[in-house]
């Protein structure tokens, strides 16, 4: 969690809760890591971390939009900010495909 934090703090996003979402909850068993924030304006923000060796393709990067869906069912609420911290090698299509979907990918 304090990663996280560290991260969001270098690119200046402030949350005034973060909390921790559990993957096995939404029924999956990836070894990501899922918060759901709220900012300081009230909305919702569902923020993913990944840390892996191998390549993200594009098939991965629909189920991780697949897992936003399923967060905004578990929270009964729509979430407006997508943020993705990938520290993993990025398949440039996955890349495209996420940031046409409006989601916010930062390669560390």
């Amino acid at each position: 969690m304090k990663t996280i934090v560290d991260l969001l703090q270098e690119k200046k996003l402030i949350f005034k809760s973060l909390k921790p979402i559990s993957i096995k909850e939404l029924g999956s068993r990836k070894k990501i890591d899922m918060y759901l924030g709220v900012d300081l304006n009230s909305y919702y923000a569902c923020i993913i971390y990944i840390s892996k060796k191998s390549r993200i393709l594009q098939k991965e990067a629909m189920e991780l939009m697949e897992f936003h869906k399923k967060l905004e069912a578990y929270n009964e609420s729509k979430i407006n900010k997508k943020y993705i911290y990938i520290q993993a090698p990025l398949c440039s299509k996955a890349k495209a495909l996420l940031e046409k979907e409006k989601w916010i990918v930062w390669v560390i």
